[in-house]
């Protein structure tokens, strides 16, 4: 019997281990601050905006999204339009100078989203929530959203 709870109790530590290095998009660790200046450096190299995601591990809206945007159209989508960087927000607790710089776009829920000109100008920052029900929305809403701020995007640019 001992050996069988045994047995048990490690099948649910190795679980648990695959599910935390496969299903953790956000490093709580990382400097967040360092990693948007070099988005922001490598945009100006490359004329690619820069989409910064807020968010949490712990938050399911957020490992949704950030699951959706690693496949097919949608990884295409990211790839060709945007720099990225995945800003830890904590338990509303982390990162939250960052969030403040952007417009506090995580005011109304996680996954958040901003999406900042090379020259570190907002183009789009989510303020209502859009992005915070996102376990919900299908992988073509996902990719119906972005396309659509980078036509709104493109849009105001032709306009000026």
């Amino acid at each position: 019997m001992k050996r069988l709870l045994s047995l048990v109790a490690l099948a649910a530590l190795v679980a648990t281990g695959a599910m935390a290095a496969t299903a953790m998009p956000y490093n709580p660790k990382a400097d967040a601050k360092a990693q948007v200046q070099h988005a922001l450096q490598i945009a100006k190299k490359n004329d690619k905006p820069v989409l910064v995601f807020f968010g949490a591990n712990w938050c399911p809206d957020c490992r949704a999204l950030a699951k959706s945007i690693k496949t097919g159209k949608n990884a295409a989508l990211m790839h060709a339009n945007f720099n990225i960087v995945k800003v830890d927000v904590g338990n509303f607790d982390h990162n939250l100078d960052i969030d403040h710089r952007f417009g506090n776009p995580i005011k109304k829920g996680i996954p958040a989203a901003v999406i900042v000109s090379p020259q570190g100008k907002v183009l789009y920052a989510t303020r209502a929530g859009e992005l915070a029900n996102a376990r919900h929305m299908s992988d073509q809403g996902v990719y119906d959203f972005f396309e659509q701020r980078l036509s709104q995007i493109r849009q105001a640019s032709a306009s000026k």
